[in-house]
């Protein structure tokens, strides 16, 4: 890409829905074209879980999805850096988050899933985990599924332990999908192969304990790559997002 899905003008931002009182707590819903009830992508952003990035670097991927037929409920929730976020209250907003989806109409609710990208993927696995909505399957895009693996490797300068704070061994079984296995939901990983931000490992170690997990490696691309729609690699991450 000549540049960064973070550097280039994003798409016209869906409509703003509240779930909470924070102004971090809201959703952006994008619909398709055409009469609902839609099939619902939820989509969680990454960014290591830190205010310094938002749901907007992910605009142009849901934009994508809304032109296969898709709904997008792109959740935003409090972060690093920002009053509540980390450890309950980022997982307690994408729980929130997730659930008001129920009280938004011309959506088919039958025909739900879960995505997200590097942290966000780390968070819609865990919503997966946790049951609250009934989804047909999860997408994981480079995701952090493996949070205390995340911590050995100090990633992003030890963000983990940002995230979870003290006492950080008791927090894993509620806070690392790897450690809530086994997820009902069914569970797709996709990776590239040349992520320098969030090794490819990540994802292979999640796939073997899940034993029920398909990993898709995707050859050669980078850790923007796979939520990039003009890449080359756009295609088989979209099949994997709508595809249950």
């Amino acid at each position: 890409m000549s540049e960064s899905i973070l550097e280039i003008a994003p798409p016209p931002p869906g409509r703003k829905i509240a779930y909470g009182a924070d102004p971090n707590q809201f959703a952006e819903l994008r619909l398709p074209k055409g009469k609902g009830p839609h099939p619902v992508v939820v989509f969680l952003h990454g960014g290591y879980w830190r205010a310094k990035y938002d749901l907007t670097h992910t605009g142009h991927l849901c934009v994508a999805l809304n032109q296969a037929g898709f709904a997008t409920w792109s959740l935003e929730y409090r972060r690093l850096g920002q009053p509540g976020g980390g450890w309950p209250g980022t997982f307690d907003d994408v729980l929130a988050g997730a659930a008001h989806l129920r009280q938004v109409a011309g959506l088919d609710l039958k025909r739900v899933s879960a995505a997200g990208h590097s942290a966000g993927g780390h968070l819609a696995l865990w919503l997966a985990a946790k049951g609250v909505l009934k989804l047909q399957g999860v997408t994981g895009l480079a995701a952090v599924a493996d949070l205390r693996r995340a911590a050995e490797l100090r990633l992003s300068n030890g963000v983990v332990f940002d995230l979870l704070g003290e006492p950080l061994e008791e927090r894993y079984p509620a806070a690392s999908p790897i450690e809530m296995l086994p997820i009902a939901t069914p569970q797709r990983l996709l990776h590239g192969t040349a992520d320098t931000i969030v090794p490819y490992e990540i994802s292979e170690r999640f796939v073997r304990a899940s034993r029920q997990a398909e990993l898709v490696p995707v050859k050669d691309a980078d850790h923007f790559d796979i939520i990039d729609p003009r890449s080359r690699f756009w295609p088989a991450v979209q099949r994997a997002i709508t595809v249950w």
